[in-house]
């Protein structure tokens, strides 16, 4: 669901909140103005999410936002801001080692070797045509102060200043969404560099965009349902277990399926949601490919 206002500031939220508290209520859910968010970044609480099916399976990926407190957000910042942001994050991320140690990319100082690496690579995001970051004000002085950085091993990512200050990125080849999840925290990083990241018991993280504050969190697999993805109650079954896709039965069937919800559940729920939804899809599609039923097995609403 596609929301048509962004915030310029952490102050937005509560200087329009009766604009915004209406719409945050239609996209999350009835979220109350006086309901509190919970925030659990421990990859520990997670049952299982380290057995899915690599059959089926074929890659797992968790993404969020994130706003450094002290800055206007992407909308209204102005250009040394942005700037300001491109330092601080440089600083805070080189300082990571083992597993973490990578490099950063600015887009304008990029080489094209570089570029079509990274393109290749998935990690590159697109020149900005979408109406909600040029209308809003968010690609002003593209590429200045925007880049990437990611770890040695491809497996961890940060976008600075795209549509927030920082989108975070885990992935990896295969099931385990454990060791995905588990690479997920670098705000400590940051609150060394005496900067942390907006939140508020509220709202939980607060990003640009209404439909992601909360977690901000997508958590998503590819995973092969060609026979599920043709049965009538597909659509149905997604959405009891409060699931979403993306991408339509193209080659092999394979789909982009990530949780629904960003606020008023935890990290750890959201994710778990995403991992026991597909593990009984992908049980569901074994089943197809018998030839069996699989009524019996259609989830009651999360």
């Amino acid at each position: 669901m596609t929301v048509g206002c962004v915030a310029g500031d952490e102050e937005s939220y509560e200087v329009f909140k009766e604009l915004l508290d209406p719409i945050i209520s239609d996209r999350h859910g009835g979220y109350k103005p006086t309901d509190k968010h919970k925030t659990d970044l421990n990859f520990e609480n997670l049952k299982g999410g380290d057995d899915l099916d690599p059959n089926y399976v074929l890659s797992s990926r968790v993404r969020t936002g994130r706003s450094i407190k002290g800055f206007t957000l992407p909308p209204h910042n102005s250009r040394g801001e942005r700037r300001g942001i491109e330092k601080l994050s440089i600083e805070a991320l080189s300082s990571l080692d083992g597993e973490f140690k990578g490099k950063y990319y600015p887009l304008n100082g990029m080489s094209d070797a570089e570029q079509e690496q990274l393109i290749a690579d998935h990690f590159l995001f697109d020149k900005p045509v979408s109406p909600l970051l040029t209308c809003a004000g968010m690609a002003r002085d593209w590429p200045d102060g925007r880049g990437i950085w990611h770890n040695d091993n491809k497996t961890f990512l940060v976008w600075v200043n795209e549509e927030d200050h920082l989108r975070v990125i885990s992935m990896q080849k295969g099931g385990n969404m454990k060791e995905v999840f588990r690479r997920f925290c670098i705000e400590q990083i940051f609150k060394k560099h005496n900067h942390g990241f907006m939140w508020n018991e509220h709202l939980g993280y607060i990003l640009t965009c209404p439909s992601n504050l909360g977690t901000g969190l997508r958590g998503g697999v590819h995973v092969k349902l060609a026979k599920l993805s043709t049965h009538p109650k597909f659509e149905e079954i997604l959405t009891r277990l409060r699931l979403q896709k993306r991408g339509t039965a193209s080659v092999g069937g394979v789909f982009d399926i990530s949780n629904a919800d960003r606020l008023g559940s935890s990290e750890v729920d959201q994710v778990q949601l995403v991992v026991d939804g597909v593990k009984l899809m992908v049980e569901m599609e074994k089943k197809l490919e018998k030839g069996e039923s699989i009524d019996g097995m259609i989830p009651a609403q999360k």
